[in-house]
């Protein structure tokens, strides 16, 4: 490493280091710790070299990325923590095949290089009296309880602070928020970047009610939760989330909403989403303690989720359900998204979904034979191959459409999505139905509707 040089690294690396050396590592993964008081330290380093490495990288503005080609277990939770203390990336391929994952890697591996960063930055959150900067969660590293550091900073990362009130606000004024991060620009010009926002402040419940960002609070919620599975059980982290939902919503329902029968569920206007979205981030694969769900995976998808923006932890959450046998192709909108439910889905259709980690093209047993040879070029359901990762480009308006509403799809995520294509009753079809989110998971997570039954029952208690 050169010194007083900051820059990216990047690393390919494909099995659990067990070298006799410094990072060395044993193969730790126990299925008979998840749902016990001990499931935490499957997350939690093995070793604390990781930790040390990282914060020499910061303080050499070293950002790593890492490339992980796994076949078996190697311990994300340990090496990830060079990434996430730099500012860095980790990309995962499991069972890497060159035909089929090959363009999904290199697609990674350019944008990353492309990507406008910012190095060795440190960042400071500044308020007006009446509250504070209390946690921030992210790809940084924190010497202290003021100064974020980042040994890199790119357009893809995103950091959450949580805010804490502490004495009175002035509604005059309002409160005022000021971020300002020192970086050092690729040409080596230290700049300083400055965003300044000033929030209305209301002594009434009901406006801020009125003004909630249902997505921003999710993201704040996933983050906040993935932190502390660190340090208590999954069980708690649950049962504390489902406990905070049913007090905001008891809190509205006591405060602002109109009397009405108690068994009546009320929710705000803009809350209207919470529990849908809040009963996804129950389900997903890192609060969900199921021995089918390999530890490396639950650990990258908590490391991803700590840097993400609220738009893309939004589509983790909730992916987009596109029907693409309604496509109008001589028209230049898309279809419009459908619910996360096997409900919306029919024998004679073609859906498309993305969660920002995943594509899949799912096919219905008599889906429309044009569709099928407009974007597939064979004649019928029974030709189309599962294997493909690709659509192959056909020179007509169905492929030209979908395949623009993909391309279209894919440059707003950081991430590439490798494409599957999943055949109605077929293998990949029961891997697609995980991501119908509304639906009870065959993990065994609550349909939505159940979830909104067991929050109401929570309210109903917290009003009695």
């Amino acid at each position: 490493m050169i010194q007083e040089c900051a820059g990216k690294l990047f690393i390919f690396h494909s099995s659990l280091p067990t070298a006799e050396a410094p990072g060395k590592l044993k193969n730790r993964e126990d299925k008979k710790l998840i749902n016990t008081d001990k499931e935490k330290t499957l997350f939690q380093p093995q070793v604390n070299f990781y930790e040390s490495l990282a914060r020499d990288c910061v303080a050499s503005g070293c950002c790593v990325n890492l490339f992980l080609f796994p076949n078996q277990y190697v311990d994300v939770a340990s090496m990830g923590l060079v990434t996430m203390y730099t500012g860095g990336s980790l990309y995962k391929y499991n069972n890497f095949q060159v035909h089929a994952d090959a363009p999904q890697f290199l697609s990674d591996l350019r944008k990353d290089i492309e990507k406008r960063t910012g190095f060795d930055a440190i960042m400071r959150v500044r308020t007006s009296t009446g509250f504070r900067a209390t946690d921030f969660f992210g790809a940084i590293y924190m010497n202290n309880t003021t100064d974020v550091e980042m040994a890199a900073i790119d357009s893809d990362k995103a950091i959450t602070v949580e805010f804490k009130h502490d004495d009175k606000l002035n509604e005059d004024s309002g409160a005022l928020i000021q971020c300002a991060v020192l970086y050092t620009s690729i040409s080596g010009q230290r700049r300083l970047r400055v965003h300044n926002i000033g929030l209305n402040c209301s002594s009434q419940l009901a406006d801020l009610y009125k003004s909630c960002e249902t997505d921003a609070l999710i993201n704040f919620f996933a983050k906040s939760a993935f932190k502390a599975i660190l340090n208590q059980p999954l069980k708690t982290v649950r049962e504390i989330l489902v406990n905070q939902t049913a007090r905001m919503l008891a809190c509205y329902r006591k405060n602002c909403a109109t009397s009405s029968a108690v068994s009546q569920l009320i929710l705000p206007d803009a809350m209207k989403v919470l529990p849908v979205y809040m009963n996804c981030l129950l389900k997903s694969c890192v609060l969900v303690g199921r021995p089918e769900i390999p530890t490396d995976e639950r650990a990258y998808h908590r490391q991803l989720v700590m840097s993400m923006d609220v738009a893309d932890t939004q589509l983790l959450f909730y992916p987009q359900l596109l029907p693409i046998h309604t496509m109008d192709v001589k028209s230049d909108a898309f279809p419009t998204a459908v619910r996360c439910s096997e409900e919306r889905l029919s024998e004679g259709g073609v859906f498309f979904l993305a969660n920002g980690l995943n594509m899949f093209l799912w096919l219905g047993v008599s889906a429309p034979p044009e569709l099928i040879q407009g974007i597939f070029n064979v004649p019928s359901f029974a030709h189309v191959s599962a294997e493909a990762t690709l659509l192959p480009e056909v020179d007509n308006p169905y492929s030209k459409k979908l395949r623009s509403l993909m391309d279209y799809i894919q440059s707003k995520r950081p991430y590439s999505m490798k494409l599957l294509i999943a055949k109605q009753r077929e293998q990949a079809d029961m891997l697609f139905r995980q991501y119908l989110v509304e639906d009870k998971s065959i993990y065994g997570g609550a349909s939505y509707v159940d979830f909104l039954c067991c929050v109401h029952k929570e309210i109903c208690q917290l009003l009695n």
